[in-house]
């Protein structure tokens, strides 16, 4: 039954919807073929002209990303496309962005990796596909995978400010959107296109490969195929697997069994306490197929896919006497649609967007099924994108969620439980001048049922951010923005109660927890100039009600328990990057950049935030032709030793990347070929975000060679 909040807002999305929809004028001309989708800006530069240099000229571009200030002047996203995103490609999308300002990954294991942002991660960080959530378990623990093909994705947006409120009502840590090509945007000029990847690492012995191709079917009518398979052996590093305060407490724990006289024991402890160069039971293996189908017409567009992805890895083993070989088998279909209505009047784009998944995953321990989880999620987002109206435009639109995860086996530390979410929101864009204006608003209630004990919570959650940009010059803005977020608790934060091999721990929930509720403020600037690009954030988010696991100092069957709470937290970080152009001939460039990011995080009174990256800064040098780009960057993490109880120090490391593409017909042609060796001199790492870094290293040295085809 909907609470009389849910009620209002539901009549309220609906009559706004139906009042705007009945305003756009029908039965005239429409925009143009292939309109921008849900997971595109609402206000897209490319349709409506803008007052403002910045928005109407072209996109930063630092090292190979772009800083898209056409998307979004108040907070813009930072999307990774084209060459930078075929060099950084990996099968796990936590890691292919860790090299983006701000962007850690939580590094379980090689197979398994979720991005934190500025601290961030789990239920506070949305991972998107084209508007729509992943529809699996992935945040319900850190190891458990994305359910996402990233060898098929053409374009990554980092997403902050009011632009999340578009897809979440807790602004705080950020989205991650990705969007793929199984929903063909527009009709190719050719019979059909191929897009065909393939890449091997030496690290892992790891082979990857992809390709996507869209047919004509007629002249509005396109079908899609794609697929992709990957395989890596055990994963190489460059020193001990185990940190040094692991090691050095693992060989006490063999030297205590050997003077009680296990010498089986002692031994077992001793060689996992040595053993350097791969870590074990860390190889991955998976694959996807799909296709889609797709009607196009000036008019508008209505388009279906369908994908099964799979996905097999292997979980690290903590040392112990009887390490046990516990691997995820992952499987999930996913069926998606989108539909839209190009129009004109005061609406320009009318859109459907929805998504169902069927998702399963066991674990497996030495070859016998455990713990295995069902999910059987739905999401359906009906968004309303405003035409430009002299200086005014906009979006609107209404979300709905629905998952039931099932859990059975050993490991069963949730009840079963169903999530339903309903939400509405608005972003609302002004250009006064040289100013833009914005402004976002979202309304969210969510309701969480256990099976079959029926305990229930309802969760109502508003959530506000408001911004503007000053574009001082043609080349430089300074923007700003305050938001409010509410996050409703997640099931697993209500709920747990047991042991967890994953994490090495016994966790405890708390059913009573309220709202986590934040407020945010962020500055930035951004310059454009001929020869200098850059930009620099600042940003700081205090929590009335920050949702953790702390220590207690209780151990139940050798495990530590660990208690969620609610206490006040606080956030500060600051993120830069910058590249200086200073020889250009003809065609070719010679530029320099560097990047730093930053985040302190503290619970009030009681210490440090768990997992929080330490500073990083980055510099590289890159020649730049129409055939060939060649790069070289360097990287240093430094120490975290802003821990807490249970958690160890980590040290600092410095890794030396180096990459050469080659374009064999040109720059426009259709073969792009990259070499590219990283963490050249093998050095030993450690993520401070990550729960297993202390026996999962970084990856040693790998040397990649990646070949692209397009036609």
């Amino acid at each position: 039954m909907k609470t009389p909040h849910a009620r209002i807002a539901l009549l309220a999305s609906a009559g706004a919807l139906a009042t705007l929809a009945a305003i756009a004028t029908p039965g005239t001309a429409f925009a143009e073929t292939g309109a921008a989708s849900a997971g595109a800006a609402p206000a897209d530069a490319a349709t409506d002209t803008s007052s403002h240099p910045q928005d109407s000229g072209p996109e930063i571009i630092v090292s190979g990303r772009v800083i898209s200030g056409n998307a979004d002047p108040i907070s813009a996203p930072v999307v990774l496309t084209g060459e930078s995103l075929t060099r950084d490609l990996k099968p796990q999308i936590g890691e292919m962005l860790s090299s983006l300002p701000g962007v850690s990954s939580t590094g379980f294991a090689p197979g398994v990796s979720r991005p934190v942002l500025r601290g961030f991660d789990g239920p506070r960080v949305q991972v998107l596909l084209d508007g729509i959530g992943s529809l699996d378990a992935s945040s319900v623990s850190a190891d458990h995978a994305v359910s996402l093909d990233t060898l098929n994705v053409e374009r990554i947006e980092v997403l902050h400010g009011p632009r999340v409120l578009l897809y979440a009502s807790d602004p705080s840590g950020g989205a991650v959107n990705a969007i793929d090509k199984r929903i063909p945007r527009a009709v190719p000029d050719k019979a059909f296109t191929v897009d065909a990847l393939g890449s091997y690492g030496t690290a892992a012995n790891m082979l990857n490969g992809g390709i996507a191709t869209n047919v004509r079917l007629a002249s509005r009518l396109v079908a899609h195929f794609e697929a992709s398979y990957y395989h890596s052996d055990d994963l190489h590093v460059g020193g001990y697997v185990l940190s040094p305060e692991l090691r050095a407490e693992t060989l006490g724990q063999a030297s205590d069994l050997a003077d009680a006289g296990d010498a089986a024991g002692a031994a077992t402890l001793t060689t996992q306490a040595n053993q350097k160069g791969k870590i074990a039971n860390s190889g991955t293996e998976g694959w996807t197929l799909g296709g889609g189908l797709a009607f196009i017409d000036d008019g508008g567009d209505i388009g279906v896919s369908v994908q099964r992805l799979a996905n097999d890895y292997g979980i690290p083993p903590r040392p112990s006497t009887d390490p046990a070989a516990t691997s995820i088998s992952l499987r999930q279909t996913r069926i998606d649609l989108r539909a839209g209505l190009n129009l004109t009047g005061f609406l320009k784009r009318l859109e459907v967007r929805g998504a169902y998944g069927d998702y399963e995953h066991a674990e497996i321990e030495d070859g016998d099924i455990g713990t295995q989880f069902h999910n059987k999620a739905v999401e359906v987002r009906l968004q309303a994108d405003q035409a430009k109206r002299g200086i005014w435009s906009g979006s609107t639109g209404v979300q709905y969620s629905s998952a039931r995860l099932a859990i059975s086996g050993d490991e069963a530390l949730l009840p079963d439980n169903n999530t339903d979410r309903f939400a509405v929101f608005t972003l609302q864009q002004l250009e006064v001048g040289r100013f833009d204006l914005e402004g976002a608003l979202r309304y969210e209630n969510t309701q969480i049922r256990t099976i079959p004990s029926d305990e229930h919570r309802n969760f109502d959650q508003y959530a506000a951010v408001a911004g503007v940009a000053w574009h001082a010059t043609d080349t430089l803005t300074f923007s700003a923005n305050y938001s409010h977020g509410e996050r409703a608790t997640s099931a697993e934060e209500l709920f747990v109660d047991g042991l967890h091999d994953a994490t090495q721990s016994y966790e405890r929930g708390n059913p009573n927890f309220t709202v986590e509720k934040s407020n945010s403020v962020e500055a930035g600037l951004r310059y454009n100039g001929s020869a200098f690009v850059g930009s620099v954030t600042v940003f700081g988010t205090n929590f009335d009600n920050f949702i953790t696991a702390v220590p207690t100092g209780e151990v139940i069957e050798d495990f530590p328990v660990y208690q969620y709470l609610q206490a006040p937290a606080r956030f500060r970080g600051v993120e830069a990057e910058g590249a200086l152009t200073f020889a250009r001939w003809g065609d070719n460039s010679l530029k320099a950049d560097a990047g730093v990011d930053y985040t302190h995080a503290k619970l009030v009174n009681m210490g440090p935030v768990p997992r929080i990256p330490p500073l990083r800064t980055r510099g590289g040098l890159e020649f730049d032709a129409p055939a060939v780009t060649l790069r070289g960057e360097v990287e240093w993490n430094a120490k975290q030793d802003r821990v807490t109880e249970n958690e160890n120090p980590t040290s600092a490391f410095t890794l030396v990347n180096l990459s050469a593409t080659w374009r064999p017909m040109g720059e426009n042609g259709p073969v792009s070929l990259i070499l590219a060796a990283d963490n050249l001199f093998d050095v030993t790492g450690r993520l401070a975000a990550s729960e297993t870094r202390d026996f999962v290293p970084i990856s040693g040295r790998d040397v990649r060679l990646t070949a692209r085809f397009t036609y």
